[in-house]
């Protein structure tokens, strides 16, 4: 049975401050996925280490385990606007740094690193923001075809930002990326400045630990959102592995600059034609078992492509990788929407951030620990593998989770 708010109420695009928000987000993405590849090709060139690969993931998520709950917090008390200009702003800056540090010849692993954790710091306080601001764009019945159009408005970013990415790369190297992502961010500030909702959702709560406190009570009080992240979090830590993407590109599939953005992008590609599917057409079942199954098939389709000495057929399961976890990141999104109040947004997406960056980013870890001892493709194969299983074993670990369907469905 399908959600009742699958079928219901206009397109999101019919209200002007979220298409604003879903243009602005969009252009912006695309040149921060361009300095993904950039980033990753960099410190492959620099080392050819899986492991100094793996290390860019935990430079991007300590920050984020850091501060993400902060983050939340402050997206749930002070006016989310003016929070995301700060941050975009500081983004902007860091791409400017990344420039000028390659373009003149300064750069180096530490200081990559170190832009890095910066870039992952003005995210971890941004992201939580501009989550919660996309139910204050747009009626509740029209939230999860919003929510569609956001997934797929990032994927689709995802899919043309390493494929430009590759190229520039290819022929311009890596400093004219990052210029180029430096400059996309100009539509995201141009955005924030047009849209009349401020998104201020408790001014009556302050910043401090009462505030951080509750959110937590509200999350222990609703188990199926800390099953959710769970399963989140166990799933993309054991597939997690596009950043040995370098690796695969030049050794193994012997593709080069432009077949890594191609590789970068294919999982984005399958995520986002199921993401905009689920915006025109609607949801699939807000379930449980709806997640369950999609990190099952993501582990197997990862295991497929780390056995597969065919570019074409790596792309192949690379996107049908990213389709089952675009169909799992829409259910989770728009359950942990519906499911919290709006003063408490901010923060749940807050703590939902650590388990949904922390996941994939420390997989990257251990992905790069793993591929240096036993080799890439064992790396990625056993990774997949062991996504799958963790999707079995939370079946039968919590049968509530399994279970849950929003309206009409048993309580997890």
């Amino acid at each position: 049975m399908r959600s009742e708010l699958s079928h219901r109420g206009p397109s999101p695009l019919h209200f002007r401050d979220f298409r604003l928000m879903w243009g602005g987000f969009f252009v912006s993405q695309v040149g921060t996925q361009m300095q993904v590849v950039a980033v990753a090709w960099q410190v492959y060139q620099l080392t050819g280490d899986p492991l100094a690969l793996g290390a860019i993931g935990l430079a991007r998520v300590l920050p984020v385990i850091v501060l993400g709950v902060f983050g939340g917090v402050f997206a749930d008390v002070v006016d989310r606007r003016r929070l995301l200009l700060g941050t975009q702003t500081a983004m902007m800056l860091c791409s400017l740094g990344l420039w000028w540090l390659t373009d003149s010849g300064r750069v180096s692993m530490p200081l990559l690193y170190a832009f890095c954790v910066l870039a992952g710091s003005a995210t971890a306080l941004s992201n939580p923001a501009r989550q919660a601001m996309i139910p204050t764009l747009v009626p509740e019945a029209t939230l999860p075809r919003a929510l569609g159009l956001s997934v797929s408005s990032w994927q689709l970013a995802t899919v043309l930002g390493p494929t430009l990415g590759g190229f520039v790369l290819a022929t311009h190297g890596p400093a004219a990326v990052y210029l180029l992502d430096a400059a996309s961010f100009v539509a995201m500030l141009v955005t924030l400045l047009l849209i009349r909702k401020r998104g201020k959702a408790a001014p009556t709560t302050s910043v401090g630990l009462d505030a951080l406190a509750e959110g937590f009570r509200f999350l222990w009080r609703t188990p199926i959102l800390l099953g959710l992240m769970l399963a989140d979090f166990l799933g993309t830590f054991f597939a997690g592995a596009m950043l040995l993407m370098p690796i695969f590109a030049s050794e193994l599939l012997h593709v080069g600059p432009q077949g890594l953005g191609l590789l970068f992008a294919a999982p984005a590609a399958g995520s986002a034609l199921v993401a905009l599917g689920i915006a025109l057409l609607g949801s699939p079942p807000l379930a449980g078992s709806t997640v369950l199954i999609c990190i099952a098939l993501y582990g197997l389709a990862t295991a497929a492509f780390g056995a597969t000495g065919s570019f074409p057929l790596a792309l192949l399961f690379l996107a049908l990788a990213g389709a089952a976890d675009g169909a799992s990141t829409v259910v989770r999104q728009t359950l942990r929407q519906l499911l919290t109040p709006d003063h408490l947004r901010g923060r749940m997406t807050g703590v939902t951030m650590i388990f949904f960056m922390g996941g994939p980013q420390l997989g990257e870890l251990e992905a790069g620990a793993l591929a240096r001892f036993a080799g890439v493709r064992t790396s990625v194969i056993v990774g997949g593998l062991l996504c799958t299983a963790s999707a079995a074993v939370l079946a039968l670990v919590l049968p509530g989770l399994r279970r849950y369907r929003l309206y009409g469905s048993e309580p997890a």
